[in-house]
């Protein structure tokens, strides 16, 4: 079976069932099931997503991309400061980069001011942390591949200005 083309399918479309899978990919039901299921062990699929719109809620969300630029002198230092960092309920998504920061971070939090209270008072203060540079998101236009917004229906919607 062509595990790379069975990943594809369901991270284009966590929701297909297995029969279409299968059809897809030429393979038995079966097959297909016991190949996902050993995915989800082995952790190579290590969990679905439903990508969601919050502008369209009444929930409130703040999302914000950090930078962390780090002194570590020892790799176990390296260890140390990102389980502190990951293990943060804040912390949604968490990157090592190589570049002039060592870590990429995306928290979420109800509001600017959580968020700047959750670097201020508990990230930028780990040892080793020398500088964070924070970016609050304002509008999200695309997510994992997908519009979160068609731009063709704004457009539509605009009032034609004529002299």
């Amino acid at each position: 079976m062509d595990e790379n083309l069975l990943l594809s399918l369901i991270e284009n479309n966590a929701k297909m069932e297995v029969v279409d899978l299968a059809a897809a990919l030429n393979e038995t039901e079966e097959n297909v099931d016991k190949t996902i299921k050993d995915l989800e062990k082995n952790k190579t699929i290590y969990g679905y997503h439903t990508l969601i719109n919050w502008d369209k809620t009444n929930h409130d969300v703040c999302t914000a991309v950090i930078q962390v630029n780090a002194n570590l002198k020892e790799i176990m230092d390296m260890i140390v400061l990102r389980k502190k960092i990951y293990n943060f309920p804040e912390v949604d998504t968490m990157y090592l980069l190589a570049g002039n920061y060592e870590f990429l971070l995306i928290v979420k939090g109800k509001t600017m001011v959580e968020v700047a209270k959750f670097v201020n008072s508990r990230l930028a203060v780990i040892e080793g942390i020398e500088r964070t540079a924070t970016m609050y998101v304002l509008k999200q236009y695309k997510n994992m591949g997908r519009l979160v917004e068609d731009d063709n229906k704004d457009a539509a919607e605009r009032l034609l200005v004529t002299p």
